[in-house]
């Protein structure tokens, strides 16, 4: 009877420790690809116990007794009403700039003042009174909802689905090192000629710069004006931001650039890629079937195959039909004519699951960072037609690690496609590559998706967990950068110079003085 107490001891310390703690999480941008980074962290959560508050545009299949959603409906259409071209193709050929005031920018705007149209959204911001323990935020152009946590006095954890930005250094508490970390709409790798540093450098500092003195103080007008309900004087977003104790980046080597941390930027990346499961029956016999193997076409959740250049999608077709292997194309408009036999289109597809098969040889991509995340993961090598944002830079990488062939959209011809195609089916060299890349990917001290949570309930255990925090941030930008000191050791050299001068004049006056005596 004595020994009762002793046992149920040890079975109680063998058992993991947790704690139910209440999160609001916010995510207000309408990016399928997105939400299956959060969406796969907030299922996590509610695993083990915590209870969960999300304002979403994705609402769960089926309830969940520890998860409250306020869903923003209608979705916001903003490729119909926040970017400014005919044609995401047209995407391909833009500067920075016009990336960041014509497209990013209002974007971000625009997504977030819709969600706080939403009565819904506006009634939760306005009368609820649940005390949470932590606010978990999409670091995407969505700024304005920090002020959450000023509401709640809650401490704040991102998640970076687009992975590391260059605003997120000194955000952090770090300097951006620009001479080998390549501006995220960029196509440079991290081996950059003079000519592409001081370009490199020249657009990461103008981002900084547009961020600070147009974007923020939009997004910080839109807080000011929806939160006025909030008692006293509302703080600045800048220094929200500067609150923020873990960005939870969608990112890992060696499919970004190594570059310095601090242990509040924890990589994450592929948290959202599961064990493959069984495809669907028809699409599964077609794949089973290809003896020459499968060639799987995507270009993501938000440009559609279906809004191509009929030129182009009149070459595609050419080359596909002329080849042994089948294809199995996201296609959003399955009643394309012209189909070649071999081809088989589908508006959806279970991508990660299609990839894990063995007979699929290559991925056709735009380059996305959760869809190349995924064919790293499964050891597929790939031809990736970048058309905007991050796109160019991972496939860039990708080429450097020699498990990609990358094509310019606009100059795709028949015998480019052909080529790319051919190059990366017949070359073992990129099969090879793209295993070596993958044993790299996967090769973790935990899993990542593990490591987000451990990370979130660590910012909750420790309230805010300020042991993480740089002191950079307590610094001005001028002491930041070190440019008091510069300052002062320039002053330093100047004194210096003018002081040798006057000694050296009056030397030299003397001796003059002296000649004249004696002559």
């Amino acid at each position: 009877m004595h020994l009762l107490p002793l046992v149920c001891l040890v079975a109680a310390t063998a058992l993991p420790t947790t704690f139910g703690a209440r999160i609001l999480s916010v995510n207000v941008f309408p990016g399928r690809s997105h939400w299956m980074m959060i969406g796969t962290i907030l299922e996590e959560l509610l695993d083990r116990g915590h209870e969960v508050t999300v304002i979403t545009n994705y609402p769960r299949k089926s309830a969940h007794p520890n998860l409250t959603e306020i869903v923003i409906s209608p979705i916001y259409d903003f490729w119909g009403k926040s970017v400014k071209v005919d044609s995401l193709y047209d995407l391909t050929d833009i500067s920075v700039h016009q990336m960041l005031m014509d497209f990013l920018y209002p974007l971000g705007l625009q997504t977030a003042e819709y969600a706080f149209t939403r009565d819904n959204v506006m009634e939760f911001l306005r009368n609820d009174k649940t005390q949470f323990d932590l606010l978990l935020a999409e670091q995407f152009y969505q700024e304005a909802y920090l002020m959450l946590a000023h509401k709640y006095k809650v401490p704040i954890v991102s998640i970076g689905t687009f992975g590391f930005a260059q605003y997120m250094g000194p955000m952090m508490g770090l300097m951006n090192a620009w001479s080998h970390v390549p501006h995220e709409f960029l196509p440079f790798t991290d081996h950059m000629s003079l000519y592409e540093r001081a370009y490199n450098s020249f657009v990461s500092s103008y981002e900084l710069l547009l961020r600070s003195w147009y974007y923020l103080p939009e997004q910080q007008a839109m807080a000011n004006k929806h939160f006025s309900f909030l008692p006293g004087p509302l703080p600045r977003l800048s220094d929200l931001e500067r609150q923020v104790s873990v960005i939870l980046l969608n990112s890992y080597p060696p499919l970004t650039s190594t570059r310095a941390k601090v242990p509040g930027l924890v990589q994450v990346g592929g948290l959202h890629i599961k064990p493959p499961k069984r495809l669907p029956d028809d699409l599964q016999t077609f794949i089973d079937g290809a003896t020459d193997g499968v060639i799987y076409f995507s270009l993501g959740t938000n440009l559609r195959s279906a809004d191509m250049p009929p030129e182009k999608l009149s070459i595609i077709l050419k080359v596909f039909g002329a080849m042994k292997q089948r294809v199995v194309w996201k296609f959003e408009d399955e009643r394309i004519r012209n189909l070649p036999p071999n081809v088989l289109v589908r508006s959806w597809l279970p991508q990660s699951d299609i990839l894990g098969h063995r007979n699929v040889k290559v991925f056709i991509t735009h380059g996305g960072l959760l869809g190349t995340q995924e064919g790293v993961h499964r050891a597929v090598p790939m031809v990736g037609i970048p058309i905007y944002c991050d796109q160019h830079l991972n496939m860039n990488k990708a080429t450097l690690g020699g498990y990609a062939v990358k094509l310019y959209f606009p100059n795709i011809t028949e015998e480019s496609f052909r080529w790319a195609l051919e190059e990366v089916l017949y070359n073992p060299s990129y099969k090879k590559n793209v295993d070596k890349v993958s044993q790299i990917f996967r090769d973790r001290p935990v899993p990542a998706l593990e490591e987000s949570v451990y990370w979130i309930e660590y910012v909750m255990r420790y309230k805010g967990a300020p042991q993480l925090r740089s002191a950079g941030l307590d610094l001005p930008w001028v002491s930041f950068a070190l440019l008091d000191v510069v300052g002062l050791l320039v002053i330093g050299l100047i004194g210096g110079v003018l002081l040798v001068r006057r000694v050296v004049s009056k030397l030299l006056g003397g001796k003059r003085k002296s000649k004249r005596k004696n002559e």
